[in-house]
Parts: C-alpha cells; structure tokens; sequence
C-alpha cells in the first residue's frame, strides 16, 4: 500500500507547480503592457527628450495629469541619443513624443520618424516650426559655456582656453552625439570656418579631459571644481543655478576682435512615428505650447516659442535669457544644411582630434 503522505507531497507539489505558473503568465502578460491597463486606454504619454528642462517638465506634467487624468513617463538622453533611440524601437515603437535640438530633430525628420501631429502651431513663428507640421520650437535657447568661481570668465577668449593652465580642467560634449556639443562645432565654423574650426578643436584637445555625449552631466563637475571649464545652454545652466544653487558662472567666449557670439539652440518638439498614444500626445504637445505653459517657461529660464509672449520677464531675482545675450551676436544655421553636412563634419573632427 502506497504511503498516503507521499501521495499528499505529490498533490500539494502539483498545486504550487499550477499556482506558479498561473502567476508567471499573469505577469508576463502584464510586462508585455508596459503600463498596463494605462496603455490600453491611453492614459499614459511617453516623452523622449533632450536633458535641460527636467523641472519645467516636471511641474507641467503635473498640470496635464490634473487636466487629463493622463500620466508622462520621461525619459531623458543626449539629443543624439534621443534619436537614436526612436530609431531603434522602430519595429516596437515606445516613444510618442519626441524633444530634441537641432540638427537632431531635423535628423529624425529626415529619417521619417517623425509625423503631422495636426496640433496648431499657429502661435509660433514661421522661422520656428516645420512646413509639414511635423515639428515645431517648444522653447528658445542659446549655447553657452561655464565656469567654476576659481576662473574669471569675464573676459576669456577663445584662445586663452587653449592655455597649458586649462589642461585636463576642461571639457566640451561631443559634436554629433550632443545638441551643445555639435554646436559648437558650428559656431567655431561660423567664426573661423570648417577647416579653422578644426584646427581650433585640435589644439583644444590638449586641455579636453575627454567625450561626452550629455552636456547636462557637466555641470556638475564644474560646480565641485573636478573641470573649471565646460559648454552649455543657457535655459539649462540658469536653471541649475537658480534650483540647485550651483556656483558656476554663464559666460560666452570672445574671438580676437573682443566680440562675443552664440548659436540659437530651441528645444525642437515633434509627434513620433508609430506613437503608441498618439492623441494622448496630440494633447500634451497642445498643452505644452499652450500661453498658460508657455508662460511659465521664464520660470526655467527658457525663451517662450508663441510670439504673443514674445519678451516675456525672467522670473522674480533671476537673469533673463535676454538680458545674458543683449550684446551677443546670434547665429542663426541652416539646420538642413547642417544636417546634409554633419556626418562629414563629425568624421573630419573626429579625425582632427583623435576622438
């Protein structure tokens, strides 16, 4: 006669076998939803974007999920990153809307990851959207640099950055993988052109500590004096002063006649190819270029996009975009032209520095 304890042992064993199983394939069916029942029913929007303007984000997000009931899941990388990675996910599509500066978003247009959102950019300039509706500026910008309190950045030069003084003090993020970093690859071009540009950064690599492919990452290091020296944007170097309380000083170096120039750098916002909450990203890019968001946006040291806020006041004992730039001379590129050039670009400069 069989002992009944063991018979006992057999059941119990096949019923947590049963349990187990049945508990595996409800996960793996909830993991497979991403967000589950909010996927579904699209009460959930995902946002790709450039770092920078993480706490304006952060507040608005909050806003549209009171008025919508609808959740943002924000994932931040470098702009080229950000790309890269709506690129990838092509054939599983995560992202449904996309931020970025130029030229990646153009880039991403040019790749055809991007689509008409029907939203209205009709309170944002010509010059700031695309034709075909399938971009438009969400915040102006402006490439700067950085500089710990030890530097006196008042008056440095483009050449006074190349001084044995700045060696492994300074660092630069990288021109194609990073919307600042390519960017000054474009103003040096705009000072010197390409071949002067290069031969500028060749030189510079003696002090560059090394790649980078997020700009935001820097700012650390030159607030606890790890570098002295590093490029930026001013929306997000004023808004790590202003809610961080880092030391570092905004500045913008001067060529050899003493005059000072900068890149205009907008946050650049689109609906992505294949969103898989497309209205629910409809309806935050209608929020966002919104005047009561858009208003806000001095708040974070950002240059509103809609032209009936244009010279909007920085906020309450904080400097204006405006006021930083007021005798800057602005570069406006050609961003297709860029574009059409930038793998070339990227390659000599990478050839140039050893990179």
């Amino acid at each position: 006669m069989r002992n009944p304890n063991n018979r006992l042992a057999r059941t119990i064993a096949r019923t947590a076998l049963i349990l187990t199983s049945a508990t595996a394939v409800a996960f793996s069916l909830t993991a497979c939803g991403g967000t589950g029942s909010d996927s579904a029913d699209g009460k959930t929007v995902t946002v790709y974007s450039a770092d920078g303007v993480g706490e304006w984000y952060k507040t608005q997000f909050a806003k549209f999920k009171d008025q919508t009931g609808i959740s943002v899941n924000l994932v931040e990388a470098g702009s080229a990153e950000v790309v890269n990675r709506v690129d990838k996910e092509q054939s599983n599509a995560q992202a449904d809307v996309i931020v970025t500066l130029p030229p990646f978003m153009q880039k991403a247009d040019k790749q055809g990851l991007l689509q008409s959102s029907g939203v209205d950019f009709g309170a944002v300039a010509a010059a700031d959207k695309d034709a075909k509706g399938n971009w438009v500026t969400l915040a102006g910008n402006y490439l700067c640099f950085i500089a710990n309190p030890s530097v006196d950045a008042t008056k440095l030069t483009w050449d006074d950055m190349l001084k044995p003084e700045y060696k492994s003090k300074l660092q630069y993020s990288t021109p194609g993988q990073a919307g600042d970093g390519t960017a000054v690859l474009i103003l040096l071009q705009s000072l010197y052109g390409k071949q002067g540009a290069l031969d500028y950064l060749t030189k510079l690599q003696a002090n560059n500590v090394g790649p980078s492919s997020s700009t935001g990452k820097l700012q650390a290091k030159v607030d606890k004096g790890e570098i002295v020296i590093a490029n930026g944007d001013i929306q997000m170097n004023l808004a790590n002063i202003k809610e961080k309380g880092s030391k570092f000083s905004v500045f913008f170096p001067a060529g050899n006649d003493g005059k000072q120039s900068t890149v205009a750098l907008p946050y650049l916002m689109g609906l992505a190819k294949g969103a898989p909450h497309s209205d629910a990203g409809k309806k935050l890019m209608t929020f966002l270029l919104s005047a009561e968001a858009q208003k806000t946006l001095p708040e974070s040291m950002a240059v509103p996009a809609r032209t009936d806020l244009a010279g909007a006041p920085a906020a309450a004992g904080s400097v204006s975009p405006a006021a930083l730039i007021k005798n800057v001379e602005i570069v406006h590129p050609d961003w297709n032209k860029v574009l059409d050039e930038l793998d070339a670009d990227v390659a000599a400069y990478n050839k140039a520095t050893g990179s």
